[in-house]
């Protein structure tokens, strides 16, 4: 396995020392935050000056976390879409990632299933396009209080896609907070549909109660072990795939990100660690 440290676990944070903290913490790669690309670019610095500071600390750039809202279909917003796509697929090009995580959200929310399905898909193929010219490739996580958000339809909606770069990440809050997906689907698995593990935990509302965005920090705020997720089996069902890739130790709690940082960076690696070794 590759331990990585998620950029969303040490939110308050720059890149620069994030790539040092996992070093420091025992952590082999890096998730970085699309936000935080975003800003450093902002800020008037360039992909390129990251270079010497994954050497010298030898952590590799794996994920870049994320694409969102993937299911923009209007003229100007579907432009601005693509528009981030260039910039991250040409940002994750100069540093050496090779996987982009890519978000369908709630933009088509009310419309029949398959046609939220066929448009999405219309997307992700042109994003999957823009990515292969760079080297890139783009792993889709299923969002637990979106209209895609059981492991199935990320399977159905991947086939339509029929891209060999999009894929999967596996992420256990979400699929699991769904309510349609459990480790015995993932364990059915082909390992190769697997670019990435996002290892986390929470709660969840009642399956008969209806929930949103606005809920999500609460119901995660929880260290991989304190939530209700069963961990333990989760993480069995990935390895008896036999994946041996990215593992991504992701926690969203504010009341977590007023740690110190690398109390924060520590803690999930050793969450990870007793779990998923």
């Amino acid at each position: 396995m590759i331990p990585c440290m998620h950029g969303l676990s040490t939110m308050h944070c720059n890149i620069m020392t994030e790539i040092r903290l996992a070093r420091e913490t025992e952590f082999e790669a890096l998730e970085i935050l699309e936000t935080k690309i975003f800003r450093f670019l902002e800020a008037g610095h360039r992909p390129e000056e990251l270079l010497p500071i994954f050497q010298k600390h030898n952590i590799r750039p794996v994920t870049i976390n994320a694409l969102k809202s993937i299911e923009r279909v209007q003229s100007e917003e579907r432009k601005q879409l693509m528009k981030e796509c260039e910039t991250l697929c040409s940002f994750a090009e100069i540093i050496g990632c090779k996987t982009i995580q890519v978000v369908p959200l709630c933009g088509l929310e009310g419309k029949p299933q398959n046609e939220i399905m066929r448009l999405t898909a219309e997307n992700i193929r042109e994003i999957a396009d823009i990515g292969k010219q760079h080297g890139v490739r783009f792993q889709l996580e299923p969002i637990a209080w979106s209209p895609i958000h059981s492991l199935w339809q990320s399977i159905d909606l991947v086939n339509m896609v029929d891209r060999d770069n999009v894929r999967m990440v596996i992420d256990f809050w979400h699929l699991w907070a769904g309510w349609e997906t459990g480790p015995e689907d993932v364990a059915k698995l082909d390992k190769s549909w697997i670019y990435s593990v996002h290892f986390c935990d929470g709660v969840r509302p009642p399956k008969d109660v209806k929930w949103g965005a606005e809920r999500e920090m609460e119901l995660r705020s929880y260290l991989p072990g304190e939530g209700d997720i069963p961990v333990q089996e989760w993480c069995d069902a990935v390895k008896s795939t036999g994946f041996d890739g990215v593992w991504s130790s992701e926690l969203l709690s504010e009341k977590h990100w007023e740690w110190d940082l690398a109390d924060i960076a520590r803690e999930t690696k050793e969450r990870l660690d007793r779990y998923a070794k």
